[in-house]
């Protein structure tokens, strides 16, 4: 996949973001929301692929990018009252809303708070309900995160990502998410790690209130982020279901970008 020079971000409020594509006619834009540690440059095959027929809007969580640094015990509701202002500030009344890992859990708590503003969900990759052992080994990331700060934790997170040594096929898109988490703010970074590593139960009861159409994709070959996880998700959610990508790992959406596109338009195109 040949990665394109991303263009020059617009500012609101503390919130980096780019609108792309025109879209065609009355169709509903897209909102994509990265993972932690990541920004949005992350989407980029995302962005190439559904601007042909949608407005598509991307931008950097809190902390992260060129976005502002949150507070200290940044909750989810926060991240989810910054889509909020960033698509009232678009005048976007309703959006379909994309997001991958963490972003997964900002996009449910958006859809949860807000389901006038989400015609469909798309939760990628997303964490539920962790095991103890997975519970022990994200919050021990998220304390040497703290502790040793961003540069300990690259190799590990590649290596988790992409496998040991990088597949050949694989290099340019790791290269790609070295970079950003060589750019990400440290403070942001670890703020929004810590959330994340302990958040993953907290929808759980108001999974049976989801109001649209929602879709939980993960890769055949993420452990942490299992597709056990995605049909648990469906489960509870009314209009839920699950998919999952053969032979994909985390970063799906880089490493199997045609498969995940496709799958999202399909979803995206279905009748209401």
């Amino acid at each position: 996949m040949k990665l394109s020079k991303p263009m020059e971000s617009r500012h609101f409020e503390g919130t980096a973001f780019q609108v792309h594509g025109a879209g065609e006619g009355a169709q509903i834009p897209i909102v994509l929301i990265h993972g932690v540690g990541m920004d949005q440059r992350a989407w980029q095959p995302q962005i190439a692929a559904l601007a042909q027929h949608h407005r598509v809007v991307t931008y950097d969580m809190l902390g992260h990018g060129e976005s502002r640094l949150p507070d200290e015990g940044v909750a989810l509701a926060d991240f989810a009252a910054q889509l909020l202002r960033l698509l009232d500030h678009l005048q976007i009344a309703q959006a379909h809303v994309v997001g991958h890992s963490m972003g997964a859990l900002v996009a449910l708590e958006f859809a949860l708070r807000h389901p006038e503003r989400c015609a469909r969900l798309l939760a990628l990759n997303a964490v539920f309900q962790r095991s103890p052992a997975q519970r022990a080994a994200v919050q021990e990331r998220a304390r040497l995160l703290q502790s040793a700060g961003v540069a300990a934790t690259v190799d590990s997170t590649i290596e988790r990502w992409f496998g040991a040594p990088v597949p050949a096929p694989l290099r340019e898109i790791a290269a790609l998410t070295m970079d950003i988490l060589a750019d990400v703010n440290a403070q942001g970074y670890a703020r929004a790690y810590r959330l994340f590593a302990t958040c993953d139960a907290v929808h759980a009861s108001r999974l049976p209130q989801l109001a649209m159409p929602a879709l939980f994709m993960t890769g055949e070959g993420d452990p942490n982020s299992s597709p056990a996880m995605s049909e648990a998700l469906a489960a509870l959610a009314p209009q839920g279901q699950a998919q999952t990508v053969p032979g994909a790992r985390h970063m799906m959406n880089l490493t199997n970008a045609q498969e995940v596109n496709a799958r999202l338009l399909r979803f995206i195109a279905l009748p209401a």
